[in-house]
């Protein structure tokens, strides 16, 4: 069967053996399971009992566990202190004679392990058996004199009866030994916990004797990794990250032609990460910016969890472990500790530092595991306002790793840069002529606007590249998770009516949710602004909570179970969201959408089935919850969605493009470039038209297109790749200036009698500053930053500290700061007086204040602080349990 199973059936296929596949369930997958799908499987698995009675769906569960149930496999993966001394002194003592089935399995004929980088299904080492006591294990390597060499993990190929894969930990002892006649060891299920229980274990381990079916490799390498001078480019997203590099023939000395990524030399190799189906399932390009604990019993080494397997472990109902989604927004806060807890209940306290860097790392042993090296060098794009805080922030949490500075590109312009190298290819461009551009990047949470100006010049050795680069305008409250956002909220007020009617009610249509007619949308937001436009449905939409609770926070001083059903409630609908708004715009042609427990066949071409076969969602019904397992009966149309975003898509398309438009600049661009996922929806492209007939809009979005990973997507890390190659062959020479955007906030602070000073004023360029005095016994001094309009948006406390204070000169000062603190303003500091001047950020997005003192008729210099316009990234968090 296709679709995202969480488990999967075999049609009674027979083995060489002439013995039936028998499926094998966990409890934890049963209890996510349906009904409907509890009895489907009964029925494929001929359990009668679960046929002839009417059982309830516990008593199912039972049923299955006891036929059909599946053991855990113990294997070895992370290294444990004196576990590889205890598991090859066990081995020595309690090996016996060895199987006498070596013809039952067969293994690679050779096999190439690294040092340090991970084994894995995409690296191809298949094992095949007919024997039926083969299960998941660990196998032993030794060489021809008995000694341990290493440990690999035996793992089940779900797809295929009788296949298996070898894998390994990253960090899992090799020991390359002079003698390297190699063999794999592989045993029974249980010598294999055996081998297990004195990895891990510090107890006395009862006696037995081990008995081995013993394959001999004919060729096993074990190689330390090769440092590759190659860039690996990483696209850090809100939503989802990417990562990919240039490989050429030369990138390591001896390329690995077998294993995983099956490189292609002298090309963009993009990195491959678990699907929603898991390791053994399909590997796409992209990865979920997500991370989940895992285990953190040891304060000190915190199991993460990423991508997929996050999710899946946030799906889980009742389960307590923490999954954290957009650690992006973390940029300018990193450093908080944040509050983590295990499926055990386990908790622990680590800083959000430590946890950006471990996904990072994720990314980069994903890498090196394809492509089998190591890297040093990364590029990670950021958005561009923030370029300067991203470098910072990853230079810090990354030490080993060599982080892009001087080359980077932010998102936008690297997306740009995919034109730009296309011009050049097909020779299409103008030589010497100056285009303009503007870049809107529709992020998941974040949409933000920079105008570009270029010249590509042919030049008698290489192109010549002028690029200059500024922020216009962004949101910080808009992205692609305010559309799932939006779909949430519709989906919660259809579901709530027909799990309360048992029907779906008139009033849950879209036509009078918002009762806008669809011509007359874009005008009303003219009129009246976005919040008028879903007033309806916010209010529909709070009705619903009622019923349909997702708001978990709102449940923390409830009983443990109310509130797990409140937030697997809110994971369930947010999944669903995020599913259906996938299909409808990364897929043309599909019209319709519906969700089953399984993948069915339909007739019609422009229907979507959606698999949700984990469905159970908590109902309050008399005020107490009830469990509902019954999909809802409920088809979602193009038409519907469309409507449920225009007003959205248009208001910060309107924000960004009307004052272009209102004083002719817009007619300036020859290009508008449109970057992100979320700009793949066609209501994107109709929003533009209203500002822009005609323009060479840069929207890709083919009919054919039918890939895993949307166009959009690759396209900043693609583009940041093919920049890095061509400056480093020679191909272009490029001259990149970022000018000082244009700063929306105004910071200022009141004197003593009450009345506001403005620091830095709205609208201006960055490098603007002012400063406010205090008396030198201050100790705090209140800072208060307002949104273009007036709205107070944060308020900054800078704490003095006199210890921090130095005595220096005026041209002391005026090195580090020059014009940004004239002689005049120090020359008439008073003695006992402070004067905190206010500095605008200019690459970082925010500003600093520096106080400058005098004592004794002697200048002193205190430490310089920044802070950042906006606390988070994205201020609008979806996942704070308020939605």
């Amino acid at each position: 069967m296709n679709g995202p199973y969480t488990y999967r059936l075999y049609n009674h296929s027979m083995e060489s053996a002439g013995v039936r596949f028998t499926a094998r369930f966990t409890r934890t997958e049963l209890e996510q399971m349906t009904t409907f799908q509890l009895r489907g499987i009964c029925d494929k698995e001929r359990l009668v009992e679960g046929l002839a009675k009417r059982l309830e769906r516990e008593e199912l569960i039972a049923l299955i566990l006891r036929f059909r149930g599946a053991d855990s496999s113990q294997l070895i993966g992370r290294p444990h202190p004196g576990g590889f001394e205890r598991l090859e002194a066990a081995m020595q003592k309690r090996l016996g004679t060895d199987r006498l089935e070596a013809g039952h399995i067969r293994v690679p004929a050779k096999i190439v392990l690294y040092e340090e980088i991970r084994l894995g299904r995409m690296d191809g080492y298949r094992v095949e058996s007919d024997l039926h006591w083969l299960a998941e294990s660990n196998v032993l390597i030794v060489n021809a004199l008995g000694g341990l060499c290493g440990v690999l993990n035996l793992v089940k190929d779900e797809t295929e009866a009788g296949v298996y894969f070898l894998s390994r930990h990253s960090l899992a002892e090799l020991r390359l030994t002079a003698n390297q006649q190699y063999s794999l060891l592989f045993f029974r299920r249980q010598e294999s916990e055996y081998l297990y229980d004195a990895y891990y274990g510090d107890k006395p381990l009862l006696p037995s004797t081990l008995h081995a079916v013993r394959i001999p490799v004919a060729e096993l390498v074990i190689r330390k990794p090769e440092m590759t001078d190659a860039v690996l480019a990483i696209d850090f997203g809100t939503s989802n990250t990417t990562a990919g590099a240039y490989l050429d023939s030369t990138y390591v000395s001896a390329p690995d032609p077998n294993g995983a990524g099956h490189v292609l030399l002298d090309a963009v190799n993009y990195v491959s990460f678990p699907g929603a189906d898991g390791p053994g399932g399909e590997w796409i390009e992209v990865l979920p910016t997500a991370v989940s604990v895992e285990d953190c019993a040891n304060p000190q080494h915190i199991v993460y969890a990423f991508g997929e397997e996050a999710l899946r472990g946030g799906r889980v109902p009742g389960s307590r472990a923490t999954v954290m989604r957009g650690i992006k927004r973390w940029v300018n806060d990193y450093k908080r500790p944040e509050e983590l807890m295990d499926p055990e209940g386990n908790t622990a306290r680590a800083p959000r530092s430590e946890i950006l860097a471990a996904f990072i790392r994720y990314v980069v042993g994903t890498a090196e595991q394809q492509f089998k090296c190591r890297f040093r060098h990364l590029h990670l794009s950021s958005p561009v306002k923030l370029k300067a805080q991203f470098i910072e922030m990853f230079s810090e949490i990354l030490p080993e790793y060599r982080i892009e500075a001087k080359d980077t590109l932010d998102e936008g312009l690297a997306v740009l840069y995919n034109t730009l190298a296309d011009q050049m290819d097909k020779g299409t461009f103008a030589d010497g002529k100056e285009y303009q551009a503007l870049v809107i990047d529709c992020g998941g949470g974040t949409t933000d606007l920079s105008s570009c100006r270029f010249r590509i010049e042919d030049g008698r050795i290489a192109y010549k590249l002028d690029i200059h680069t500024t922020y216009e305008n962004g949101d910080t409250n808009f992205g692609g998770n305010n559309l799932t956002y939006r779909i949430m909220q519709f989906m919660k007020i259809v579901f709530a009516g027909y799990y309360a009617a048992e029907t779906r009610l008139p009033d849950t249509d879209i036509d009078a949710l918002i009762g806008i007619p669809s011509g007359d949308v874009y005008r009303y937001v003219d009129e009246y602004g976005v919040e008028s436009v879903y007033a309806g449905l916010e209010r529909r939409y709070r009705e619903a909570e009622a019923i349909l609770p997702t708001a978990f926070r709102q449940y923390e001083q409830a009983s443990r179970d109310e509130y797990q059903r409140v937030l697997g409630n809110f994971h369930l609908l947010w999944d669903a969201a995020e599913q259906m708004k996938r299909e409808f715009f990364r897929r043309t042609g599909i019209l319709r959408s519906r969700f089953e427990a399984e993948q069915v066949r339909s007739a019609d071409s422009d229907l979507n089935i959606a698999v949700m076969n984990r469905w159970m969602v908590s109902v309050v019904e008399n005020g107490r919850f009830r469990d509902e397992y019954s999909l809802p009966d409920v088809v979602f149309n193009i038409r519907e969605i469309q409507q449920l975003v225009k007003a959205d898509i248009y208001g910060i398309v309107r924000k960004f493009l009307e004052d272009f438009y209102q004083d002719g600049r817009l007619q300036d661009y020859s290009i508008i470039k449109l970057t992100g996922q979320s700009c793949r929806i066609d209501v994107f492209r109709e929003a533009l038209k209203e500002f822009v007939p005609g323009r060479s809009i840069e929207f890709r979005q083919k009919a054919a297109e039918q890939d895993r990973v949307p166009e959009l997507k690759l396209a900043c890390v693609r583009g940041a790749i093919r920049y890095l190659n061509a400056k480093k062959m020679g191909r272009i020479e490029p001259f990149i200036t970022d000018h000082v955007p244009v700063i929306p906030y105004t910071v200022s602070a009141y004197t003593h009698t009450g009345q506001e000073k403005e620091l830095v004023e709205s609208l201006t360029p960055s490098r603007s500053g002012g400063y406010i005095s205090r008396p030198s016994q201050a100790v705090e001094v209140e800072f208060f930053l307002t949104a273009h309009g007036g709205a107070l948006r944060q308020r900054h406390v800078y704490q003095r500290r006199p210890n921090e204070f130095r005595q220096v000169t005026y041209e002391n000062i005026a090195e580090l700061y020059g014009e940004g603190i004239p002689q005049d303003d120090t020359d008439s500091i008073r003695n006992g007086e402070t004067k905190y001047f206010v500095l605008a950020g200019g690459s970082r997005w925010g500003f600093h204040v520096v106080p400058v003192a005098r004592q004794n008729e002697i200048l002193e210099l205190g430490a310089k602080r920044f802070f950042a316009f906006e606390s988070d990234l994205s201020e609008l968090d979806f996942f704070d349990g308020t939605k």
